[in-house]
């Protein structure tokens, strides 16, 4: 049996064997579930969310790559007012494409860096 999400955790492990977080350079992890999208940001070293955000605490009805776009900004701006400016991008085994992109392209308007 060969599963999308099986094959999503096999490409999740191995981004994850080379992208680690720290406190000056924390890692962005993306989830996407099918009706929300949620980003954090990572300290490896520690253990610690430092900043997270999610499209559930977005007040106004757009489609899922809007709200996607949206939940980057908020994300960015949380971070730089946390003094965060430069991030890994962890895709969390999901396409480089559609929702995951825009959130990305999203948090690059806002101002981070990767």
């Amino acid at each position: 049996m060969f599963s999308k999400e099986i094959r999503r955790k096999k490409i999740r492990a191995r981004i994850r064997s080379r992208v680690s977080g720290t406190a000056q350079k924390p890692r962005l992890s993306v989830f996407r579930s099918n009706k929300y999208i949620y980003a954090q940001l990572i300290d490896d070293v520690n253990g610690k969310t430092l900043v997270s955000t999610s499209s559930r605490a977005l007040t106004e009805k757009v489609n899922k790559v809007d709200s996607s776009v949206e939940v980057g900004k908020t994300l960015a701006q949380k971070a730089l007012a946390s003094g965060i400016t430069e991030v890994v991008f962890d895709r969390g085994g999901y396409l480089y494409h559609g929702r995951v992109k825009a959130l990305a392209d999203g948090a690059r308007e806002g101002g981070l860096k990767f």
